[in-house]
């Protein structure tokens, strides 16, 4: 059975993006650039494995979020996007156009009973 194995990142909406990224930065130590910021990490199970958490502040117009009203969105990192993407389709989860392959990875888009837009992540491999 595919599953989450992480959270991939933390999404947000503010009014002024870089107020906040200067913000974070200034208070809290976070090395930002204009897309927030990088934490990386190492699996527990396997110390070689990388892994990367983004926190990103995003314009309060921004249509990414989309169908959702919310004002954030969580990525969540997933060991076998197209074999999860069947199993939320049997479950009847809906899903959110069509999953996308980067260099960087796959990705998929699904929304919760609350109407929360999850970003799933596959991360490429190394």
């Amino acid at each position: 059975m595919a599953k989450v194995t992480g959270i991939g990142g933390v999404f947000f909406k503010c009014k002024d993006v870089a107020t906040v990224n200067n913000w974070y930065q200034k208070h809290l130590g976070f090395n930002t650039s204009a897309y927030g910021t990088n934490f990386e990490w190492r699996d527990v199970t396997d110390p070689e494995k990388k892994g990367t958490t983004v926190w990103s502040p995003f314009a309060s117009d921004t249509k990414y979020f989309e169908p959702s009203q919310k004002e954030f969105m969580l990525n969540l990192v997933v060991d076998n996007l197209e074999e999860l993407l069947t199993q939320l389709k049997a479950e009847g989860v809906t899903i959110v156009g069509e999953m996308q392959v980067y260099d960087y990875g796959k990705f998929a888009h699904i929304i919760d009973p609350e109407g929360n837009k999850i970003e799933l992540w596959e991360a490429a491999a190394e």
